[in-house]
């Protein structure tokens, strides 16, 4: 019995070992961006770490090891919250203006919060930081004051002044920037454009979000705190949700861990019964139509909605429209309309023939997980880009947004519904997409202890981070061998005219040398 005992106690003190405390700082306020960072850190308490997450999105029920610091009312709420006509415009300088101007206000918000300066001043101590990189850095002061490794996480793929941070390359002639609508190939003026605006990003980056975020940091960090770009530099390990069989592959450093589809679950059957028997019983299909969790559907222009309505009416598919209102005018019988959908789960149905979607990452994810074509009506930021590069790989038709009608819509569901290309190339993604060595949780979970366990893992920081620009770029040392081919070049050129101009005075003084007279 005592042997007993002896075996459980040492057994739970190997557990509490192995256990960290983690702290995940994500101020963002757009649900879809939260449910990766969510899922990552119940993964992590599942394991038995100790997780605090500082957002707006509090746990309804308690989880063991989950604490949560709720922001909920520094910020208006921004779920389903967002009229199309805001974000439909396509610009990418209305996208980064909105983005940075989100960034400063939640900024200052965030860390002049009750809760938030409560949980700053109790300078609690943690094993790891966990941050996310979007749309401010300002919180990266609060990470340089604990003094402790950290992490970052993405829920979009990397954004043009990420790879910065890692010394990752990052080329525009094939590399497309992920607010344009350019592919895998891309035309002379294509990549023209690509270029121009992934540096000049990058500046706008600096001016419009980093020194903003970093005047605000000082005032609560101190006015001795670095340059957030230095601390940025740091970060251990950046993981991102991406994954090469539907993002663009790309090069990546070893910090850098794509983990596409961390939150994505095997369907549990558990639809609620009037779903269920809206799908069961659609023997032609069923579309499923969502413009994910930020944008109301409800707010669509009445021609834009009527076309939908009245493409809808004349296809025999049953139809599930993600509607936040009531009610939908000129409702069909053959389309149902539901303020909430479990997608994950609607998705696996096998009945669902095509999804209507936004191009939002996450929702993307969960049709290719679940080998469904795709209609894309790309609204705002990465968007166009996503929709481009599923449009690449044969499993999405494109819907221009502001062309909207009943015939287009028409159009663009029939080349998916009667092409079986589509459904044949969505579940050859599929199967690319799931055939991995370890679930995208396992692989988080993995290198989040790794980086744990090695004291930050400075050993895969790239030594491109001690680079200066252009000895990154190499342009002193093509401005060396630039000037040595002219220096070659400029002596070859003097020595040739040395030899003509002496070979051109011999050839004179021949001509002019008297010739001696014969007696």
């Amino acid at each position: 019995m005592q042997c007993l005992v002896m075996v459980i106690l040492l057994m739970c003190c190997f557990y509490i070992t192995d256990a960290y405390k983690i702290l995940c700082l994500f101020p963002h306020v757009a649900k879809s961006h939260f449910i990766m960072a969510e899922a990552l850190l119940k993964g992590l308490a599942a394991k038995g770490h100790q997780v605090t997450m500082v957002s707006h999105f509090p746990q309804k029920t308690p989880i063991p090891n989950y604490r949560d610091i709720s922001l909920v009312g520094s910020m208006p709420e921004f779920v389903s919250q967002i009229p199309l006509d805001v974000v439909a415009t396509g610009y990418v300088h209305t996208t980064v203006g909105f983005l940075a101007y989100m960034g400063y206000v939640n900024c200052e918000n965030t860390l002049e919060f009750p809760a938030m300066k409560k949980f700053i001043a109790e300078n609690e101590k943690f094993d790891l930081i966990i941050t996310e990189i979007f749309n401010t850095d300002c919180l990266l002061g609060y990470v340089y004051r604990q003094n402790t490794p950290f992490i970052a996480l993405s829920s979009s793929v990397m954004m043009p002044w990420a790879h910065a941070r890692f010394g990752n390359p990052d080329n525009p002639s094939y590399m497309g920037n992920h607010f344009l609508y350019h592919g895998y190939e891309m035309s002379f003026s294509e990549r023209l454009i690509n270029m121009l605006y992934q540096e000049g990003l990058k500046v706008v980056y600096y001016f419009m979000f980093e020194k903003p975020a970093y005047e605000i940091a000082k005032k609560y960090f101190g006015q001795s705190l670095p340059p957030l770009s230095d601390i940025a530099k740091n970060t251990s390990l950046f993981l991102v949700n991406s994954h090469f069989t539907l993002n663009q592959p790309r090069p990546l450093v070893p910090n850098i861990v794509e983990v596409g589809g961390i939150h994505l679950k095997p369907p549990e059957d558990k639809l609620p019964k009037d779903l269920k028997d809206f799908m069961d019983g659609a023997k032609d299909g069923v579309i499923v139509f969502s413009l994910g969790s930020s944008v109301r559907a409800e707010t669509f222009p009445p021609q834009k909605r009527d076309a939908f309505i009245q493409a809808f009416s004349e296809l025999p598919q049953k139809v599930l429209w993600k509607w936040e209102g009531d009610t939908l005018p000129g409702q069909p019988k053959n389309v149902k309309i539901v303020r909430w959908l479990p997608q994950m789960d609607v998705l696996g149905h096998p009945n669902v023939r095509v999804f209507i979607t936004h191009g939002g990452l996450m929702g993307s994810m969960e049709a290719a997980y679940s080998g469904v074509p795709m209609v894309g009506i790309p609204l705002f930021g990465d968007q166009f880009h996503n929709v481009r590069c599923f449009m690449s790989e044969g499993i999405t038709v494109t819907l221009d947004y502001h062309s909207i009608s009943k015939l287009t819509v028409l159009s663009a569901l029939k080349k998916v519904l009667d092409n079986p290309s589509y459904k044949e190339n969505a579940a050859r993604v599929q199967q690319a997409f799931k055939d991995r060595p370890l679930s995208p949780m396992d692989t988080a979970i993995f290198w989040t202890e790794y980086v744990i366990r090695h004291n930050g893992a400075p050993h895969m920081r790239s030594a491109a981070l001690d680079l200066a620009w252009y000895q990154y770029l190499l342009l002193d040392v093509i401005a060396v061998l630039f000037l040595a081919v002219v220096a070659v070049l400029a002596v070859l050129y003097f020595i040739v005219k040395k030899l003509f101009s002496v070979c051109f005075s011999i050839t004179n003084e021949h001509k002019t040398k008297p010739k001696a007279k014969t007696s």
